[in-house]
């Protein structure tokens, strides 16, 4: 573990392992976890890549600053680039889970190609995150993707501070969330994650990354409409070669996300992963190494 102080002043707590002349793997964790959504990917690639999985902005023992704005998209993205600027990695594939997918995401698009960060990002893994192009209709349109996002209209409410404040994120978890767990966690890694929660400080960055993000979740009875001032985004395709795993079992991202993603990913790759949940680096580590072997043996 290093601590990493980016050039605009966020620190970073970071696993960095690997021999340091390899490709380079950079890992970005999704909420409510850390770089530990990694360890079985990590443990494997290691040995022949340099692999990179900080904890994110907010996340641990990382900067956690606690007003909204400063866990803007924009920012959560630059914090990637700046990260690999302060390690010395011109070039690296992004690998990213859950919310870490969705700045994965970004961090693809940016780099991608010409332009201010253009060819430093060179493939991208994504594991159950969904693309910002598609995502956004699918919550005005798919009743089933809506019905599976309430839970962040109840952690963008204010109303529910008092809660964090009185039990951490987990009593705000227990309330909201009624996804199946899975059994797959190891009792060490658990007892790691809820001491984790009881930080009031990262309790209130992480529902940040919620509540500065511009996406709209309707409320169950609002029409499935686009509305009126609907604009399809400006987002580019991305063209480097882009792998996405998918657990078909996911209560929170169900697999309607994958439909037309081929559409705007001319070189994609989508790996379905069948009786698994939404922890997919974790509940199912054989099937993403392999995957991820197949995928960057070939690309």
């Amino acid at each position: 573990m290093k601590r990493i102080t980016l050039a605009n002043g966020i620190e970073l707590d970071c696993i960095d392992e690997g021999p340091k002349d390899a490709p380079v793997l950079l890992f970005l964790h999704g909420f409510p976890e850390s770089h530990r959504t990694w360890r079985h990917q990590i443990a494997h690639f290691s040995d022949r890549f340099r692999c990179i999985a900080p904890d994110q902005r907010g996340y641990r023992g990382s900067s956690k600053p606690q007003d909204v704005a400063a866990y803007e998209p924009g920012k959560l993205i630059g914090d990637i680039f700046q990260l690999a600027d302060a390690l010395g990695v011109e070039n690296f594939t992004i690998v990213g889970h859950d919310w870490g997918g969705a700045i994965a995401w970004g961090v693809a698009l940016l780099g991608q190609g010409a332009g201010g960060f253009g060819g430093r990002v060179t493939r991208a893994i994504i594991a159950n995150a969904p693309h910002p192009v598609l995502f956004q209709k699918l919550l005005y349109l798919d009743p089933e993707q809506r019905a599976a996002s309430q839970y962040m209209r109840d952690f963008r409410d204010p109303a529910n501070d008092e809660l964090v404040r009185e039990h951490g994120l987990g009593g705000l978890l227990m309330k909201v969330i009624k996804w199946d767990r899975s059994s797959a966690m190891e009792p060490e890694v658990l007892a790691a994650q809820l001491a984790d929660w009881q930080d009031r400080d990262a309790a209130f960055a992480m529902l940040n990354w919620y509540r500065a993000s511009p996406i709209a979740v309707p409320p169950l009875d609002a029409p499935y409409l686009l509305p009126d001032n609907w604009q399809e985004s400006p987002l580019p395709p991305l063209d480097i070669p882009t792998l996405v795993i998918w657990a078909m079992d996911d209560k929170a991202l169900p697999p309607c996300n994958l439909d037309g993603m081929e559409t705007i990913i001319p070189n994609l790759q989508i790996f379905p992963v069948n009786g698994c949940g939404h922890f997919v680096p974790w509940e199912a580590p054989q099937a993403v190494n392999g995957a991820m072997e197949a995928f960057l043996g070939s690309s």
